[in-house]
């Protein structure tokens, strides 16, 4: 069996790493990570066109309908047609869904300094910088 190679490794920490962070989360808040990102979403942006969600949780139209409904019969959130465009579905936090999307931000800050136990300020940027090259590589290769 050969050995894996760093740069294999380094990349498929990081993958999981991302992804269990985003699970390990919602699984906290006993909530899908697609739940939190639309209750988030909506309290920082405001009403919201059913499309855009979509595109920001990069999901399928019925796979987001289903995720609404469930919110909706949750009574977190609501939704109406578009005035502007009847075609267009809104959607929008009601006061309860307000307070639980704040409940889940401040969780969330909470959640992220437990994290970071033991990490120091230096390694942070260390690791940001590195994230940082890496996405400027990425859109370099992308241009080339």
């Amino acid at each position: 069996m050969r050995a894996e190679p760093p740069e294999d490794m380094f990349f498929r920490e990081l993958g999981s790493a991302c992804s269990e962070l985003r699970q390990a989360f919602a699984r906290h808040v006993n909530r899908s990570p697609h739940q939190v990102q639309i209750l988030v979403r909506l309290r920082r942006d405001g009403e919201t066109s059913h499309s855009n969600l979509r595109r920001a949780l990069g999901i399928d139209g019925a796979s987001l309908t289903r995720l609404v409904k469930q919110l909706e019969t949750q009574g977190l959130l609501g939704r109406r047609l578009d005035p502007a465009d009847n075609r267009y579905t809104l959607a929008a936090l009601t006061p309860v869904g307000e307070r639980t999307a704040a409940d889940l931000e401040r969780a969330h800050e909470q959640y992220q300094q437990r994290l970071l136990d033991g990490i120091t300020a230096r390694q942070q940027q260390v690791v940001l910088d590195v994230l940082k090259r890496i996405r400027a590589n990425t859109t370099e290769l992308e241009n080339s």
